[in-house]
């Protein structure tokens, strides 16, 4: 520390260690005009800086931590405005709103794939792959009708329905799943069209939305390579029949474990749900 009269000045080593910032950093904040030093050596070059100086590293600290760049905080330090002031602080939080949608549907993107890892897991090793009835919530989701060619990693891993999502700027999460118009043609490799469909976690636009669930299904886990799903088409028409359960002609494909998670067909899993209501009994 060099005192000057009263006031007493801090060499960069000092002020280092008194505000648990590095020495590169303070060179830095010099360059680029953020924290200049009060005195420069004329033998030695080294730099002192004052306590009011010193003092401005916390409030650099606190704008970083704020999520403010170094050139947005040299700017903050030169404003004598509320104005000005307030108008940079509402550009921040606007900035922030949206890289926290952004990290929100990441997070949500992720902790809804490792959901459905752990559900393709525990049917597998539990084989629950039984016939049940569900209620499936309603959902709001995105699709896009199209052909179908029982090309299963083509329907899934959709190119079109990607380049569907990113031109309409909106963001999907949860299982790919896909809709067919009639389960006995599906069940028969008669099946000629497909909507692709993905539960939307964000749109602009509410128009590219439909709804779909909020019924009960007969359900069933299908295990193993797309191409066997006939057969679970006919355990569920077989149990339905054995039940007294009338299905509806539609039925959804909803791909836990695929293309997109794993390459061994073997630990795919996928759930068959159709509509179903109970049978009438006609007593007369």
């Amino acid at each position: 520390m060099k005192d000057s009269g009263n006031e007493k000045y801090y060499s960069i080593g000092e002020v280092s260690s008194i505000c648990n910032i590095s020495k590169k950093a303070l060179r830095f904040y010099d360059k680029i005009g953020i924290i200049l030093p009060d005195k420069v050596s004329e033998e030695t070059n080294y730099r002192f800086y004052s306590r009011k100086s010193l003092l401005m590293v916390p409030i650099i600290k606190y704008f970083k931590q704020s999520g403010f760049r170094l050139d947005e905080i040299r700017d903050l330090f030169h404003d004598t405005s509320f104005v000005n002031y307030l108008s940079k602080f509402d550009q921040k939080l606007d900035e922030l709103d949206v890289s926290r949608q952004e990290i929100d549907i990441a997070y949500r993107s992720v902790k809804d794939w490792r959901t459905l890892i752990m559900e393709a897991e525990r049917v597998i090793s539990t084989r629950a792959d039984n016939v049940s009835v569900r209620f499936f919530a309603p959902l709001d989701v995105i699709y896009l009708d199209q052909p179908f060619k029982y090309d299963y990693m083509d329907t899934i891993i959709n190119i079109d329905f990607t380049n569907y999502i990113a031109d309409n700027d909106a963001a999907i999460t949860g299982p790919v799943m896909v809709q067919y118009p009639d389960y006995k043609n599906k069940m028969n490799g008669e099946c000629v069209s497909a909507r692709v469909i993905q539960e939307c976690v964000k749109t602009p636009d509410s128009s590219l939305l439909t709804k779909i669930g909020g019924g009960m299904y007969v359900s069933c886990y299908h295990i193993g390579s797309h191409d066997t799903l006939p057969d679970t088409y006919k355990k569920i028409a077989d149990w339905a029949d054995d039940n007294g359960y009338e299905l509806a002609e539609s039925c959804m494909e909803r791909y836990v474990t695929d293309f997109w998670t794993i390459q061994n067909q073997d630990m795919f899993v996928t759930e068959v749900l159709i509509e179903a209501n109970r049978r009438q009994i006609n007593n007369e």
